[in-house]
């Protein structure tokens, strides 16, 4: 068996919420807390949850962009925890992050060509006077026509500079891309052909993704495994039929019943969770979710319940057990609250088969294959 491309055991962040005037920590939020999981190469792990459950910091952390306060991170067969920022330079190019507002994440002052260029130079990918065909190569590879290098961010749609986000995030050949809510931005068609951009990307070069977002139809379309995370913790963690079809932990019950039935006229039953989600900087006792979980017992006000199921020497394997922490988990019946043969998103759907074959020879994501683009090339009159 392959070792994982990426290992999280126990990962950890708090950040200092008050000091004194002497500048002594005196209030700590703890916004990721004891967080393990395997990733392989070639899949995706999906995390969901509430906004302001620890989803992107978890992301960045990941990424060492924040360092953790305690937790092991292991990438490639790597101890990354413990290096240093001059020492995370092969990191930084095995490991990339596409933002969630294409509108924010592009230097208006660069042009395309020089916003792919970058990276080519920092991490020295290829030699300087091949980086002009480089960005060109990217630019067909997500779809867009090479003269793009010469335009500017302001003169694309949310659409285009999403694509050119990840054309960014491939410049320099990643094995894992962390994707914050890549198409919470766009409209529903636009959406598709990034959800499908995404997918054939990860079929040509075995990328793996954590892919965050709250969107479950997106999530449902995209992930292989599920993770759902509530107050920096993860609670539930499985393959997506396993979370979708046989969801064990409440809030994820309440998760699930938010999504629109695919049916006109048909109703699903919404689990309402009544109370505010509790303060992070003051969490409750027990399990964090039973100052508003429909079937908590005295044990959940008082002992914090474990992952059932997680190796506990070790981070969630792919192919490990449906996990979950919930003192009732094995006591409470199943709930079919989206049905195995329900589907996703009825419009997404049919927005990504739509995409995925067009009559002018690319492919669903409108992903030029260097093939293709040669044929294209030898098939002009001269």
């Amino acid at each position: 068996m392959n070792s994982p491309l990426l290992e999280v055991e126990n990962l950890g962040r708090q950040f200092v919420a008050r000091r004194s005037a002497f500048g002594r920590p005196t209030a700590t939020v703890t916004a990721v807390d004891a967080v393990s999981f395997s990733l392989d190469a070639g899949t995706t792990l999906a995390l969901v949850g509430e906004s302001g459950c620890g989803k992107t910091t978890l992301g960045r952390l990941l990424l060492r962009l924040i360092d953790p306060t305690a937790g092991r991170i292991c990438f490639d067969g790597q101890d990354v925890t413990t290096l240093k920022q001059s020492e995370l330079t092969p990191l930084r190019r095995n490991a990339q992050l596409v933002f969630q507002d294409p509108y924010a994440s592009l230097n208006p002052r660069m042009t395309i060509g020089q916003i792919l260029a970058e990276p080519l130079g920092l991490h020295d990918v290829v030699p300087r006077s091949y980086r002009a065909e480089r960005v060109r190569e990217l630019l067909r590879l997500v779809g867009l026509e090479p003269r793009a290098a010469r335009l500017y961010p302001h003169e694309f749609s949310g659409g285009q500079r999403q694509r050119i986000a990840i054309a960014r995030a491939l410049a320099v050949k990643p094995k894992l891309i962390v994707c914050d809510e890549p198409v919470s931005a766009l409209d529903v068609s636009i959406r598709a052909q990034v959800l499908n951009l995404l997918r054939d990307l990860q079929r040509r070069f075995g990328l793996a993704y954590i892919f965050i977002s709250h969107d479950l139809a997106v999530v449902r379309h995209v992930a292989d495994r599920v993770a759902v995370m509530h107050l920096g913790r993860i609670v539930e963690i499985g393959k997506r039929e396993a979370v979708f079809g046989n969801p064990r932990h409440p809030y994820t019950w309440a998760l699930l019943s938010a999504i629109p039935v695919p049916a006109p006229g048909a109703k699903r039953e919404r689990i309402i969770l009544r109370g505010e989600m509790p303060s992070a900087l003051h969490p409750p006792d027990g399990c964090a979710f039973h100052t508003r979980c429909p079937v908590a017992v005295a044990r959940c006000r008082i002992e914090r319940p474990e992952l059932a199921g997680a190796v506990r020497t070790g981070a969630m394997r792919e192919g490990d057990m449906h996990a979950t922490a919930c003192h009732r988990a094995d006591e409470l019946p199943p709930a079919d609250i989206v049905s195995r043969h329900e589907g996703g998103s009825p419009i997404l759907e049919q927005l990504v088969n739509a995409f995925r074959r067009r009559p002018d020879g690319q492919d669903g994501a409108g992903v030029d294959t260097l093939e293709n683009t040669a044929e294209k090339t030898a098939e002009k009159p001269q």
